[in-house]
């Protein structure tokens, strides 16, 4: 078994005629069981994975070109592309395949042979090559035709191809071009059209080679500029003499580099605007076109790289402050271009391309690009950085913070980035949102490195919210002064969602970073304002600002959020949005369920505040969740004997059925020990049985209290203080059936959230879970339900879950697992 080991890359070709790069691996070649028959194996050089498994079929046409490539089509419209990195290794591989295929290995191509017709292959056997009518005027006829005809079978194409390549015939029908050009005649012209299309469509790289020569491309162009469809021919030639013009921005001293750029262009305008568009069936054919085109470019790129001199002179020009402005804009252009050709590169190829950029100083050149006045300079210095950042971001963020221990904030790469995003001139903001996500790659921490020594996320975040944040945020801060945003056109509402967009992944991915930013520069505050903005997107990029923050269930943010009465600006958006079934109706009703659900502070914070807003909002039934979530936490902090009566009459309840009681077993088995707090203990229900006479006096003033309740059910909670706190007052006046104002005054005594017993901090009746609000008797047995109209069910599997959690002690967590 052969087991010839070389590098590679593979490419597969796509839809856009595009090749495609699948990865870098190492070939060989061996027997394939499976596949019954010799195959060439390619493994990923990372993991070992297997990237091509391919049998060398004998009916499969392989093509050899430019000593390092192996090309061949597996099936219609699927084509796949070696490149070596050695010559050697494709030699080795090129004579493997001639062996299987019975080929000599000096040939550039196997021949291609597919099933035809019984018929058809007997008269092509028995004619071995394919005769051409001599390259005279009154021939070109009957070879139009013979082209025409060839092409549908693979194998008289073949033929064809060959007998082309050998006589030298594409030489002759040029010159028959210029002698008809020069007679004026245009039915020849018409034919040589023909044929030099019928040509291309041969898909050969030796026939190419000829064509694409220097004494031969601009003849091909001429024959392809007389298309009989057309009552005028094109002026493809005298474009390409006279309106292209080719700049060299710095002097190329190779002319084989110089030829090599010549003729890329040409083919590329050749393929782009002189050939007709393929149809169906003819764009399989043209795909040794697309890979000329794109192994031109690799060598190109490989040859600019290797001439030091050029791209010294490159850069130093660039940088030169003496260079006027027409001769940097053609340089800028030019590097762009040139790094655009590098995504052609396999990937060690463009690491040592990129990193040659980089040791010439590419990104202090892109500093003093950005700084210029000329906007289309900028722009093209900005697709430039942009492949530098999604190639290297940690490069990029090395660069930056080691420029700041020399310059100013204001002349920093990445602050003269934010401010092209915050001064974009077009009206879509185009260029903003490119820089938006070149940005946002820079701070994202899923791409920064940890190493032994340091670790990039900490340093880069600490440089970037001391030296960076203040000018991102600048706009917003500017814009949030008063009540509602002082400007609020489309242009300026389009920008400050872009920058909350950053600031809510910010929010996501950074931890104590923006936390600080957010509480000492009271950001929050400022972000709500623009729930006032006539722009919708803009509001709900204020609320997803918002319920991101509450989805990270921080009590720092919590508090902060209470301390300054931050839910009033939503809840005002909410009721002038009034009765609308729309985006910002349900943003702001899932904000407030989540609230009810998961953060316990907030909802006491909500329903003492704002219950007097909320409280006629009947068609969803979350609001009267968060009052009834708030009883059942003021029931446990008033009445802490309840709890353990609850444990006792557990006892004496009805039992559901063996099914539930093992589902709460599971649940409890699967709660892990470690949630449990230090020092509670798991007290089994018969520890804390008490006497019935104790129980009785808890349950009637329990009864009476809830009589009294139900008389008054319309008072307003918030005037009870909870754990002796004033609340704040929060008045609304009518004026209409739809209009409210709101207005929260803070007094002295307002939320505080760090004191015992207030929401923001755990006291003593804290960890009780949401429990039931009656004692009811039947058949002798006593029990505690709840019964809502709509959530019998629900209710009492949590009512049952509470004096669960009273039996066996859990750590909030764990009970509001339970609870929900």
């Amino acid at each position: 078994m052969t087991d010839t080991r070389r590098r590679v890359k593979v490419y597969t070709l796509n839809e856009d005629r595009q090749w495609d790069d699948r990865g870098t691996g190492h070939v060989s070649s061996g027997y394939v069981e499976r596949l019954k028959g010799t195959s060439l194996l390619v493994r990923a050089e990372s993991d070992g994975s297997l990237l091509l498994e391919s049998k060398i079929n004998p009916n499969t046409a392989y093509q050899k070109q430019q000593d390092t490539l192996i090309v061949w089509s597996e099936a219609e419209n699927y084509d796949l592309a070696l490149s070596f990195q050695e010559k050697a290794g494709c030699d080795e591989i090129w004579e493997k395949i001639c062996q299987v295929q019975g080929k000599d290995p000096s040939v550039d191509i196997t021949q291609d042979v597919v099933d035809e017709s019984e018929e058809e292959r007997f008269d092509d056997m028995s004619s071995p090559g394919l005769e051409l009518p001599p390259c005279e005027l009154n021939r070109l006829e009957d070879l139009a035709e013979l082209v025409a005809s060839s092409l549908p079978s693979p194998l008289r194409r073949e033929k064809l191809a060959l007998a082309v390549e050998n006589e030298g015939y594409i030489r002759k029908l040029l010159e028959m071009f210029r002698v008809c050009e020069d007679l004026e005649n245009r039915e020849g012209l018409h034919h040589l059209y023909e044929i030099i299309k019928g040509i291309f469509l041969l898909n050969r790289t030796a026939l190419f080679e000829v064509m694409f020569s220097e004494e031969c491309i601009m003849d091909v162009i001429g024959c392809l500029e007389f298309d009989p469809a057309l009552s005028q021919p094109r002026r493809h030639r005298e474009f390409l003499t006279k309106t292209a013009r080719f700049k060299e921005v710095i002097p190329i001293s190779d002319p084989e580099l110089r030829q090599k750029i010549h003729q890329t262009y040409r083919v590329q305008y050749i393929q782009d605007m002189v050939l007709p568009t393929p149809s169906v069936f003819e764009e399989n054919m043209l795909s040794t076109l697309h890979s000329f085109i794109f192994f031109n470019k690799v060598e190109i790129v490989g040859m600019l790289q290797d001439d030091e001199k050029f791209l010294t002179d490159l850069f130093a020009q660039l940088t030169d402050e003496a260079t006027d402005d027409d001769k940097r804009h053609e340089l800028v252009n030019f590097l762009k271009e040139f790094c655009a050709f590098s995504q052609t590169l396999q990937p060690q190829n463009r690491d040592a391309f990129f990193k040659t950029l980089s040791n010439m100083g590419i990104l202090p050149a892109l500093e003093v690009i950005l700084g210029m006045d000329d906007v289309q300079v900028r722009g093209a210095a900005t697709d430039i950085f942009s492949y530098l950042v999604e190639y290297n971001p940690s490069m990029v963020r090395e660069f930056v913070m080691q420029e700041s221990q020399q310059n100013d904030d204001d002349i920093l790469l990445i602050n003269l980035i934010i401010e092209h995003m915050i001064c974009d001139t077009d009206p879509e903001l185009g260029g903003a949102v490119q820089l938006m996500g070149l940005l946002r790659t820079l701070v994202d921490p899923e791409n920064m490195l940890a190493t032994a020594n340091k670790t990039e996320k900490t340093e880069f975040l600490s440089f970037f919210y001391k030296h960076c944040m203040h000018v991102l945020s600048a706009p917003l801060l500017a814009n949030t002064t008063e009540e509602k945003p002082s400007k609020d056109d489309f242009q300026t509402s389009q920008l400050l969602a872009l920058i909350l967009e950053l600031l809510t992944f910010c929010v996501e991915h950074h931890t104590y970073h923006i936390k600080n930013y957010i509480i000492n520069k009271d950001i929050l505050r400022r972000v709500l304002v623009l729930t006032a903005s006539q722009h919708a997107f803009l509001a709900l990029c204020a609320l997803r600002f918002m319920r991101r923050i509450i989805g990270l269930k921080d009590e720092f943010y919590n508090r902060y959020i209470m301390r300054n009465f931050l839910f009033e600006p939503v809840i005002k958006a909410f009721l002038n949005n009034g009765s609308r079934y729309n985006l910002m109706n349900s943003a702001i009703i899932e904000m407030f369920e989540y609230v009810r659900v998961d953060v316990k502070s907030l909802t006491a914070h909500i329903v003492e505040n704002y219950w007097k807003a909320l409280e006629d909002v009947n068609y969803v039934q979350t609001f009267k969740g968060l009052k009834l979530r708030y009883e059942q936490q003021r029931e446990r902090q008033d009445n802490p004997k309840l709890d353990s009566m609850r444990s006792i009459l557990r006892n004496h309840r009805f039992r559901r059925d063996a099914r539930t009681l093992e589902d709460e077993e599971e649940m409890w088995f699967n709660t892990d020990e470690d949630d449990l707090e230090d020092g509670e203990a798991v007290v089994p229900p018969s520890d804390k049985m008490k006497s019935e006479e104790d129980l009785m006096e808890p349950i009637s003033k329990f009864m009476e209290r809830k009589k009294m309740k139900d008389s008054d059910d319309k008072e307003v909670l918030g005037k009870s203080s909870l754990s002796g706190r004033q609340n704040p007052s929060f008045k609304l006046s009518f004026s209409g059936s739809t209009k409210t104002s709101l207005s929260s005054p803070p007094s002295s005594a307002s939320l505080n959230p760090g004191s015992p017993g207030s929401p923001g901090s755990p006291g003593p009746g804290a960890r009780s879970s949401p429990s039931t609000t009656a004692v009811t008797t039947k058949g002798g047995l006593v029990g505690l339900v709840d019964y809502p109209d709509d959530d019998d069910d629900e209710d009492e599997e949590e009512e049952e879950e509470d004096v669960e959690s009273k039996e066996d002690p859990l750590p909030p967590s764990k009970k509001s697992k339970l609870s929900s």
